[in-house]
């Protein structure tokens, strides 16, 4: 493991347990998830957070003009902290793993489903209902098409996939003729 996902995982342990204390935890990884698209979906504000020779207190006054009263102190004291001390390369790393504690914390897991057409609700709750007793966690489901599955699902909870797809079945098929 490297460096910074340790020091990743350490930032997002600590949001945690501040939006936890206060309720926010549903919040805290939006308005965090908000932080950083915005950066992550600007250049400009890119290369102004990672130049090198720009002072560190422009950077953090600059996201408390942009994010004050937007999203919650917690969040914006996090990324702030993280400026710095230089680490706003990793804040989409402290991102995921805020995401995976919350949701290890609550008993909750994201189910990417693809599928070659969309699915109807009824569907997505089904799916969602299945899995949830699998896993024994209250299941999100995401949805992802892929017309190249040709028909059926693959879902994928966590680093499981669940390959009831066609093509996987053909795949499988395949490799057992060889």
């Amino acid at each position: 493991m490297s460096t910074d996902t340790i020091v990743a995982k350490r930032y997002a342990k600590a949001l945690f347990e501040l939006a936890k204390e206060k309720n926010e935890v549903a919040q805290a990884e939006a308005d965090l998830q908000a932080i950083v698209s915005s950066i992550y979906d600007n250049a400009d504000l890119q290369k102004f957070l990672s130049h090198p020779n720009i002072d560190s207190s422009k950077k953090t006054a600059f996201l408390d003009t942009l994010f004050q009263g937007k999203v919650s102190d917690a969040v914006l004291n996090t990324v702030s902290l993280l400026v710095d001390r230089r680490r706003e390369g990793i804040l989409q790393e402290v991102l995921t793993d805020y995401i995976k504690i919350a949701n290890e914390a609550l008993g909750q897991a994201k189910a990417i489903v693809s599928t070659p057409i969309e699915l109807t609700e009824v569907e997505s709750q089904h799916i969602a209902a299945s899995f949830s007793q699998l896993t024994g966690k209250k299941i999100q489901v995401q949805q992802v098409i892929n017309p190249s599955l040709l028909g059926g699902i693959q879902v994928r909870i966590g680093d499981r996939l669940y390959d009831g797809s066609l093509s996987g079945k053909l795949q499988r098929l395949q490799a057992s003729f060889k």
